[in-house]
């Protein structure tokens, strides 16, 4: 019900706001760019006389015809100026698409995955990962009885989340939601253990950003991987605040020495990694990284079929199964992802985000604060709806003040902080068909809010002396 109401306020909003601009600014263009319009496209926003454009500009415009101010272009058109901006995302109809093909994609990486992960119960591997994990997990999920192999998929998930496998652990995640819900009793209605799972999976936590620092490395930042450290503590936080919330709603006791225990077990490895990496170089950092991360991944895939030849099982069939599984999981959530997706284009081709940044530019302008942080901000803001747009407008930020500049470090931190909370929702819950989300979006929203604040705070802690 959760889901539907602020779906509805999306789409309702985003159609508000594109009327008003209609009406008041004369955006004649914005109901075909909500609707056909494509990323990239020139954009008219307004016009005016070129007598009552500001000297400066008309200045401009006579010397060379066509002039840049921020994310406009000003160009000649007889005795008018005509502003244009580059439409910031696909319309409805390539939206749908958009959907589609990302789903065509998860096809193959779920096959993969799901069916590794097949071979791995066939071989019993996920019931000893259950059984090494459980007395942690029990304590968390109650309701997931020991030795059950929803533990081992949630753990699967967790680690590939924690070395950034992004590829690995939708495949992982969406298999514990099954396990999951073979143990729910109302099969439209989240369970606890869903809930408790997929809030701190869309908390993040990982331990190096590795797209983040990629893309801070192509923009050529000095240091491409000064952001890690922000970004692992702030997914840290975020998952803090989703366990302690959700262990407050399910009436959890957290203050248990096997929690403690595992909790003050995973800080100690993660400060002793932290150590090791302020001890690299940027090279060292990325090189570490990615041997860390895919090669993990490597010895997970030798792990899984070395098992299941040493059980003497079959292994091709029993991926073949899994993979089967996968591919009708991602067909499956194809709906979930079009209606989600169709809703962030609106409120991004519509402008309502550009209302909202400005609206909060102004607020700590008028309060006399410093502002400098509102220029990431619409990283963080459409970060819980959209991965790739947030990247976009982390690399727009970048491009905008420097890929060393206060706004490049707090947008990299904002990317690398949590996961996309909307679309988590929209695929997970999706795939096992789940209507009622309960209390777990809004308590995702407050995982991000804390993440949200915490990277404010760490990025003028880390790098309050940029401009």
């Amino acid at each position: 019900m959760a889901l539907s109401r602020i779906w509805s306020a999306f789409i309702l909003i985003s159609i508000f706001v594109a009327v008003i601009k209609f009406t008041a600014t004369g955006e004649k263009q914005i109901f075909s760019s909500m609707v056909v319009g494509k990323k990239g496209d020139s954009v008219q926003v307004k016009e005016m006389p070129l007598s009552a454009a500001e000297p400066s500009l008309k200045a401009a415009l006579d010397t060379s015809g066509r002039v840049a101010a921020g994310d406009l272009v000003y160009h000649r058109e007889g005795d008018k100026a005509v502003a244009v901006r580059a439409q910031a995302a696909n319309g409805i109809i390539d939206t749908c698409w958009d959907a589609v093909d990302l789903c065509l994609k998860l096809i193959g990486v779920l096959a993969l995955f799901m069916g590794l992960m097949s071979i791995a119960e066939r071989a019993g591997g996920i019931n000893l990962l259950s059984r090494i994990i459980g007395p942690f997990f029990s304590k968390l999920f109650p309701e997931v009885p020991k030795g059950h192999p929803a533990m081992g998929h949630m753990i699967m998930n967790f680690s590939a989340n924690l070395l950034g496998l992004d590829n690995a652990a939708t495949p992982f995640g969406l298999k514990a939601m099954q396990s999951l819900q073979e143990l729910n009793p109302k099969k439209e209605v989240a369970s606890n253990a869903q809930i408790m799972f997929l809030c701190l999976h869309a908390a993040g936590f990982n331990i190096i950003p590795v797209s983040v620092i990629a893309i801070r490395a192509a923009q050529h930042a000095s240091d491409p991987t000064d952001v890690f450290l922000p970004c692992m503590i702030v997914t840290f936080v975020g998952t803090m605040t989703a366990m302690i919330l959700v262990s407050i709603r399910q009436k959890i006791r957290l203050l248990q020495p096997v929690i403690i225990g595992w909790v003050l077990g995973i800080s100690l490895v993660v400060a002793l990694l932290v150590l090791y990496i302020t001890t690299l170089d940027t090279a060292g950092v990325q090189f570490f990284s990615s041997v860390l991360s895919n090669g993990l991944l490597l010895l997970v895939i030798l792990l899984i079929v070395l098992g299941g030849l040493y059980k003497k099982i079959d292994i091709f069939d029993a991926f073949i199964d899994g993979a089967k599984n996968g591919f009708d999981t991602a067909i499956r959530i194809v709906p979930y992802l079009v209606g989600i997706l169709v809703a962030v284009s609106m409120l991004r081709t519509s402008g309502t985000f550009d209302v909202v940044i400005d609206g909060i530019k102004n607020f700590f302008a008028y309060l006399g604060a410093d502002t400098r942080f509102v220029d990431g901000l619409p990283t963080a803001l459409i970060r819980p709806l959209s991965g790739g747009a947030a990247r976009g407008m982390m690399v727009s930020a970048m491009m905008a003040k420097g890929p060393d500049s206060f706004a490049s470090h707090i947008s990299g931190i904002f990317q690398g902080a949590a996961d996309t909370t909307f679309y988590v929702v929209a695929v997970y819950f999706g795939a096992v068909s789940i209507k009622d989300t309960r209390y777990a979006i809004g308590t995702m929203l407050l995982a991000d809010l804390a993440g949200i604040i915490t990277a404010i705070a760490l990025a003028y802690i880390f790098f309050g002396h940029l401009n």
